[in-house]
């Protein structure tokens, strides 16, 4: 069985050397909160559909984020007992005051500090990329 395939990127915010990453609540399903993400349409890369799919769910492009390209971390798991590839790429808000914008595949959003956003999503292996995340982000800005 092929899994299905989804991209994305964990959207960070530094606020005064504080770390705070974007979740958005789905509007379907257990309304799980998420970074933005989606599944790949056929002919686009990973890549242009974690783009196409951060500026469809949150209206942000390329140019409003300082993408780390080199730093990503597939998820593995079973949706419905189908299984399921995420890939997240490591992606900074170049201006922290700049809010999502919403489309209906969500209701709201948070930016969180690394350990609420690990509750709130409530993955083990979403705690393991927000934490291997986490520790490069405090290398990257020396904090």
């Amino acid at each position: 069985m092929t899994a299905k395939r989804a991209t994305g990127f964990l959207i960070y915010r530094l606020i005064s050397n504080e770390i705070q990453y974007l979740l958005m609540k789905a509007s379907y399903g257990n309304f799980h909160w998420t970074p933005p993400k989606g599944h790949v349409d056929p002919g686009e890369s990973d890549y242009e559909t974690a783009l196409r799919e951060t500026h469809e769910e949150a209206g942000y492009n390329e140019d409003d984020l300082i993408i780390y390209k080199d730093l990503n971390k597939t998820l593995n798991y079973q949706v419905k007992g189908k299984p399921k590839v995420v890939i997240y790429w490591l992606a900074q808000l170049k201006n922290p005051q700049h809010m999502p914008t919403l489309s209906d595949e969500h209701t709201e959003f948070k930016f969180l500090n690394k350990n609420d956003a690990i509750k709130i999503s409530g993955y083990k292996d979403f705690a393991e990329m927000v934490e291997y995340f986490d520790k490069e982000i405090r290398k990257i800005h020396g904090i």
